[in-house]
């Protein structure tokens, strides 16, 4: 074996088992499709007749804020058309919960005895879950400068009288003034549960929506049919993936057992990507990564194609594959270039679900240009330099015996 092969295949070897590991200690990513969960459209309501596009990019960005302190894992907020805003969240438990909070515009208002807004929500400058004097729990109120200004001359003025705190009109707590506070720090009480404080917690750091938006469908999406789609998915490749090993190794023989060697590292590689970039597996993802084996597959036909070119010109077995891979090159890059440029179209100007099939697309195509180039290179020249020679005979090649 050359130096050079030997220090490709430790390498290989190496990335190979790291990739593994990774598989093996954290579990892929499923979409809303793979794994259940729910599906919102949300369509924004007029306001005194004004409203702009700008108004549902506001509030798509209060919405994933809201989702991310919800801590769905990988949710999906994306505008439809002018006025909706679909929302997927795989994997949810409580999914009443998270379909009312997505949805409420959470405006805090703190109005004084005659019902008019002093101060708003919009001032905050952070509000977290606490406790009362009681050990009940609440939400703390830290305002800005201007809403520290605007609660202390609220509490100043209105000194035993009620002041109304509502959150979208909804009065959530009523407050006796005891004496003015200047701090601009106040305090939610009365809660029921810690869970009803989290969610005002969440409603208020993420902010108010700029326009209501009304909650127009609503589908639940079972576990058992992203079951069902990963177990059809799973069956498929695995016949698929039978079907081109066995294909390989009757026909390339000796090239076609080193191809689907790397095929095997192809797919670990390719699936340990995905969770290093925390990529969500839909099953337009699946179809991607299934398309870019297809891809890999040919490639190597491409090179093996080659190799029999230039032993049936006269040359020896190891110039022959040199020759055979270096000419093969120029084509699949080109190839797949063409294909990545298409992947990136789809990616800018496609749905999250194209975007998807996109990512997974992309990175197949790249891990599978390393994988034909770069492995099945260097092990098939470790088993070739063993004895060139003896071989050529593993080679589907008719009338050479050199």
């Amino acid at each position: 074996m050359r130096q050079g092969t030997g220090w490709r295949i430790g390498f290989i070897l190496i990335i190979t088992l790291i990739a593994g590991f990774i598989l093996l200690r954290t579990p892929i990513n499923l979409g809303l499709d793979l794994q259940g969960g729910v599906h919102v459209v949300l369509e924004a309501q007029d306001v005194n007749g004004e409203f702009d596009r700008e108004s549902i990019r506001r509030a798509q960005a209060v919405i994933e804020r809201r989702i991310n302190a919800l801590g769905v894992s990988e949710p999906i907020v994306q505008p439809e058309g002018n006025r909706r805003i679909i929302v997927e969240l795989p994997g949810i438990h409580d999914q009443e919960q998270a379909i009312e909070t997505i949805g409420k515009t959470a405006l805090l208002e703190f109005k004084d005895p005659n019902g008019n807004t002093v101060l708003t929500g919009a001032l905050l400058q952070s509000a977290t879950i606490g406790q009362d004097q009681f050990g009940r729990p609440a939400v703390n109120l830290e305002f800005n400068q201007e809403g520290a200004e605007l609660f202390a001359f609220l509490t100043a003025r209105y000194v035993g009288q009620v002041v109304t705190i509502t959150l979208d009109n909804e009065v959530i707590q009523r407050v006796t003034v005891r004496e003015p506070i200047p701090g601009g720090k106040a305090q939610i009480t009365g809660l029921a549960t810690y869970d009803e404080a989290r969610e005002i917690t969440v409603l208020l750091q993420s902010g108010s929506l700029p326009v209501p938006l009304e909650i127009i469908e609503i589908r639940n999406i079972g576990p058992s049919l992203g079951q069902d789609s990963i177990s059809r998915s799973i069956k498929a490749g695995i016949f698929g993936i039978i079907f081109v090993v066995l294909y390989m190794m009757f026909y390339y023989k000796l090239p076609g057992f080193v191809a689907d060697i790397s095929l095997g590292i192809y797919v670990i590689l390719t699936l340990a990507i995905f969770n290093l970039i925390n990529a969500t597996l839909t099953l337009p993802g699946i179809a991607g990564l299934i398309l870019s084996v297809g891809m890999a597959v040919d490639a190597n036909v491409l090179i093996f194609e080659q190799i029999k070119e230039e032993l049936n010109r006269g040359k020896r077995l190891r110039p022959a594959i040199e020759a055979g891979f270096n000419r093969a090159f120029v084509t699949i890059l080109d190839s797949n270039i063409t294909t990545l440029i298409s992947a990136g179209v789809l990616f800018y100007f496609g749905s999250s679900i194209v975007r998807g099939f996109a990512v997974t697309l992309s990175i197949g195509i790249l891990v599978s240009m390393f994988t034909a180039i770069v492995v099945t290179r260097s092990i098939l020249n470790a088993i070739v330099d063993r004895n060139p020679d003896q071989m050529i005979k593993y080679f589907n090649i008719r009338g050479v015996s050199r």
